[in-house]
């Protein structure tokens, strides 16, 4: 066999065996797209040499990556294109799911709608895991549309992925249906279709497989794996002044019940813990500084990652675009200064929305203890009695009190 055939050059690629046939920063550049043939783009790989550019395609087939090769498939360069389809061509005979290159339509029978009868798409609100869900549909010929729903994560991509054929009157009384119950929004298709794209591209940065049929939904809407992470724009000098607003994000019913993550939330109450069994003589305004000080401690440093800080940036900008369509500019505003400044790393003033979100797991041990308590207190009253005294006095002070019956925030 030649050298410069796709197999043979592609294992000298990955070997790190020399190639002075070829410039040496075209050898570099396809050493590197080899090694990570999932992240590859076509904007990479053509302008590489024809026998380089054969060798990192040889690669997506050899691991089952139909991405690359279908993107090159409509290239300019007409020889990549040509061993671009050949790489499809083998991946489907491996029993990869690969899209089907578009065909035209039997001018009897069309399947797509014109791009004028494009239905609404949906998308839920963002858990406090970073799961949300996507509803979107294709028009189809004779009345009937295409229905995708897919789960999308923020750490993984899309997870989870159905496709199934309704009529229009059904998908849109599911949509409505689904934004009258409320954590849903309406927006454009092709916004949602970028949305999907994005989610995909966390796909193959993640590691994380397609589900099935992923392929052929990104084709349908006309969307690629978007393979760069999304990025946001600088920080405004009003953003200092909104992340001061930030825990006002938490009151929404949305994000209420965001909490950190569950090994961060269980790193705080062993540190908490630690603090309310000291074995020092403190008194309870010290120990309430010092679990103050724990949460305010673990919320930095927690957010001291880019990952962190960016992952949370995403979730809050996606936020900002759902309470901007419910009619809340005052929370869209306040959220978009938040996820700038996160994503950017501005350190001063600290976020007020992380410092909340680690404060809530304190409010809740405290509502967890004002519960023991009065179930102890019930336990032990007398017969006849009632727990109305207690409670009415403890009502104007609007207290909450750990087990040990330190005031927590």
């Amino acid at each position: 066999m030649s050298a410069n055939e796709p197999r043979p050059l592609l294992d000298a690629l990955r070997a790190g065996t020399p190639l002075p046939a070829f410039p040496a920063e075209a050898v570099e550049a396809a050493r590197a797209l080899a090694r990570d043939v999932r992240a590859a783009t076509p904007a990479a790989v053509e302008p590489l040499p024809e026998a380089l550019a054969a060798a990192v395609l040889e690669a997506a087939v050899l691991e089952g990556v139909p991405a690359l090769p279908e993107a090159l498939s409509d290239s300019k360069v007409k020889p990549l294109a040509k061993a671009a389809k050949k790489a499809l061509y083998r991946l489907r005979s491996r029993g990869v799911a690969v899209a089907e290159a578009p065909r035209p339509a039997a001018p009897e029978a069309p399947r797509a709608a014109p791009v004028s009868e494009a239905l609404p798409a949906m998308a839920s609100t963002i858990t406090s895991a970073g799961e949300r869900a996507l509803v979107m549909a294709r028009p189809l010929k004779g009345g009937g549309v295409e229905m995708v729903q897919a789960l999308v994560t923020e750490a993984e991509g899309v997870v989870e992925l159905r496709v199934g054929e309704k009529s229009r009157g059904s998908f849109r009384r599911i949509l409505k249906e689904a934004l009258e119950r409320g954590g849903a929004v309406e927006l454009p298709l092709h916004e949602a279709a970028t949305l999907l794209a994005e989610a995909a591209g966390t796909n193959l940065r993640s590691r994380t497989p397609f589900p099935p049929d992923l392929d052929l939904a990104l084709r349908h809407f006309g969307v690629q794996p978007q393979v760069e992470p999304t990025a946001l724009p600088p920080p405004e000098p009003e953003d200092v002044r909104r992340v001061l607003a930030g825990d006002s994000l938490h009151a929404t019913p949305e994000m209420a019940t965001w909490l950190p993550p569950e090994p961060e939330v269980k790193r705080l109450l062993q540190k908490l813990d630690e603090v309310m069994h000291s074995p020092l003589a403190l008194s309870d305004v010290q120990r309430q500084e010092q679990l103050q000080a724990a949460v305010r401690t673990m919320a930095r440093d927690f957010f001291t990652t880019p990952e962190s800080r960016q992952r949370y940036a995403l979730r809050l900008w996606r936020m900002a675009d759902y309470f901007e369509r419910t009619a809340r500019p005052s929370e869209a505003e306040v959220a978009r200064g938040e996820a700038r400044r996160l994503f950017h790393g501005a350190e001063e003033p600290f976020s007020r929305f992380v410092e909340r979100l680690f404060e809530k797991v304190l409010a809740l041990v405290a509502a967890a203890g004002a519960r023991a308590g009065a179930q102890g207190a019930a336990a032990t009253q007398p017969p006849g009695t009632t727990s109305e005294a207690p409670a009415a006095a403890a009502t104007p002070s609007q207290e909450r009190r750990s087990p040990g019956g330190l005031i927590l925030p």
